[in-house]
């Protein structure tokens, strides 16, 4: 059974690119989605003040038997 861990990553889409993306590369799963919280601002403006990774945990190895 997979095993997964949830991150919140706080950023500014203008400035945090290249965090997001070295956040994104240091994990040690997979990445299952990525879900943004958007709010929204004075006109209607959307906004993403962060959003939730999900990652599933690679798989522990089996422990092996000796004879």
């Amino acid at each position: 059974m997979s095993e997964y861990r949830v991150h919140r990553f706080d950023l500014r889409m203008t400035k945090d690119e290249s965090n997001l993306e070295r956040f994104l590369n240091s994990l040690e799963g997979d990445v299952v989605s990525v879900v943004p919280n958007v709010t929204m601002k004075a006109f209607w403006v959307h906004v993403i003040n962060f959003v939730y990774v999900v990652e599933r945990l690679p798989e522990a190895a089996p422990d092996r038997v000796a004879d």
